[in-house]
């Protein structure tokens, strides 16, 4: 059922777009999102989908021709980063505003100014509340298992909402690993047919998708979204529960490494869980009871996971890879108020890192360790890697 293919976290997704087979992509060049598209296009040249591929002049384009695919019924999937994404912005409120089941490869990149093409969460965390789901991979098995199941998360009927799936510009959509990628028949049957319900396009009843809604009726249609998400949270479960049947590989919103008894514990997203993970069971071998959360879904966001997973610790730090000017930084706003009711809530350090791509070693995430042992951190944003 698995086979190994050395891909690189771009490849990996285009491959399966192309299982997937959707019947519109539309999208435009941009580091470090280029692979997936470039490696897709070839399918479609040597006839490997039959997807109807779109060369658009902005990434602005690239969605609305999606929107306007997936209201017609079809399945239709894009992948950007950065400053693409950004010109999206407009779209993307549409795309989930409309209840579109859109899924969008992002390869995550710093955003300008200055010009910067390296990793940061700059880009899908200003994005966070535009109403998709946010799932985040750490490496490229986890960014092609995360597009499959997304997928069918968003066509749920119960669910309708466009997903993106974050993976780490260049760490990961560049770096070459050994996947283990399903056979297309078991991909198409797990994704299954999608039957949309209302399709623009059905002459014998016919429909307006994107109205003019006021006063009288939007308040009402923005809580269906926010309804859609909660509902998301057992859809979610509920396929990543199929996926660990058919696979082996079990996801859920956020991974526990070695937390059970831990006093300090490390949360971090994508590619830098790995590197924090070999820091834990060096650590353990010398007796420090230190463990890792991995967040996967930043929307919807795990507020009852985290909040199982610190209770008995002693200390947390959040490593963010993004900034929120004027406050703590995102992830760490988060993880904070998802404690909130807690009676005995462990003491909450943010810290910064990675901006622009600076490289995050085994000695910054062992140091973080150690100040959470040693209790030696102020109650101020503390920055990894920073020249002052």
């Amino acid at each position: 059922m698995n086979k190994y293919q050395a891909l690189s976290g771009g490849q990996a997704v285009a491959v399966a777009m192309k299982q997937i087979n959707p019947d519109v992509v539309a999208a435009y060049p941009i580091t470090p999102q280029t692979p997936i598209i470039e490696t897709f296009a070839q399918f479609v040249a040597d006839g490997e989908v039959d997807t109807e591929l779109i060369n658009v002049e902005s990434e602005h384009s690239a969605l609305s021709a999606v929107v306007g695919a997936s209201a017609a019924g079809g399945r239709a999937m894009t992948a950007t980063a950065s400053q693409g994404l950004a010109l999206m912005a407009e779209i993307v409120y549409i795309a989930s505003g409309s209840r579109l089941p859109i899924v969008m490869a992002i390869a995550n990149r710093a955003l300008s100014a200055p010009i910067n093409i390296h990793c940061d969460h700059t880009d899908s965390m200003f994005l966070r509340d535009a109403g998709w789901i946010q799932v985040y991979s750490e490496n490229a098995q986890e960014a092609y298992d995360n597009m499959l199941i997304a997928l069918k998360v968003a066509e749920n009927k119960n669910v309708l909402t466009p997903v993106m799936v974050m993976q780490d510009g260049f760490i990961t959509s560049h770096s070459i690993q050994n996947v283990r990628i399903l056979e297309d028949k078991t991909v198409k049957k797990f994704v299954g047919k999608y039957n949309p319900k209302h399709p623009l396009l059905n002459t014998k009843k016919p429909i307006t998708i994107g109205p003019l809604d006021l006063f009288d009726y939007f308040f009402e249609h923005k809580y269906q979204q926010a309804e859609a998400l909660e509902n998301s949270r057992k859809i979610i479960k509920k396929v990543d529960k199929e996926f660990y049947e058919l696979t082996g590989r079990k996801y859920s919103f956020i991974e526990k490494y070695k937390t059970n008894d831990a006093d300090h514990i490390i949360i971090v997203l994508s590619s830098t869980a790995g590197t924090a993970k070999m820091v834990v069971d060096d650590l353990r071998k010398k007796g420090e009871k230190v463990g890792l959360i991995k967040i996967r879904t930043m929307r919807p966001f795990p507020n009852a996971e985290i909040a199982q997973a610190l209770k008995n610790a002693k200390s947390a730090a959040i490593l963010d890879r993004s900034v929120s000017y004027g406050n703590y930084s995102p992830v760490f706003t988060e993880v904070r108020s998802a404690l909130y009711n807690l009676d005995n809530k462990p003491k909450l350090h943010n810290y910064i890192y990675g901006i622009g791509g600076r490289n995050i070693g085994l000695d910054d995430i062992k140091k973080v360790f150690n100040n959470l042992i040693k209790e030696n951190i102020s109650d101020k944003i503390n920055y990894i890697g920073l020249r002052k």
